[in-house]
């Protein structure tokens, strides 16, 4: 293994009407809410195309989170200490978040989607095109998650992670 630095520029800004982590959906499948995306102009050419597809994923900044990851935490659909990799924590080693949402349009170097779950201001990486026969296995094992009492759409984010 090498030590090599990796250095990200954003391509654009993930906008939505969450000001703070705290009281946010704790995942896309918990919301119907409402947000843009907008890429800078140098990548707006990318966008073509993208309307095709019902649901895109979002690689983003996680840039409220602290850089201090630690390995352990208790997850907000779980009661007890599981290892990081093992849930969807927003801190994390390199702070990189991952969330599929909806596409309602695509138009210059916006994209509008339904399902956003970061604040606003979310610096974005990447988009990828979600496409069913790559992105979805056909036997898929929830680990711990499937235990879980809860129901994601009941939840919301609190300030564990700050």
């Amino acid at each position: 293994m090498t030590n090599d630095h990796v250095t990200y520029e954003p391509i654009g800004t993930i906008h939505s009407p969450f000001e703070s982590a705290v009281d946010m959906p704790i995942q896309p499948a918990g919301t119907d809410a409402r947000g843009t995306v907008e890429l800078r102009d140098a990548y707006a050419e990318g966008l073509a195309d993208l309307d095709e597809f019902s649901h895109c994923i979002l690689l983003y900044h996680f840039h409220e989170s602290p850089d201090d990851a630690a390995l352990s935490v208790e997850p907000f659909l779980d009661d007890r200490p599981r290892g990081l990799f093992a849930t969807r924590a927003p801190t994390r080693p390199n702070n990189v978040g991952l969330s599929v949402v909806a596409i309602q349009a695509v138009a210059d170097a916006t994209i509008d989607v339904t399902g956003v779950d970061v604040v606003d201001g979310t610096p974005l990486l990447d988009v990828k095109p979600l496409v069913g026969a790559f992105d979805v296995p056909e036997s898929v094992s929830d680990g711990w998650i499937a235990d879980s009492d809860d129901a994601v759409a009941d939840r919301r984010a609190d300030d564990r992670f700050r």
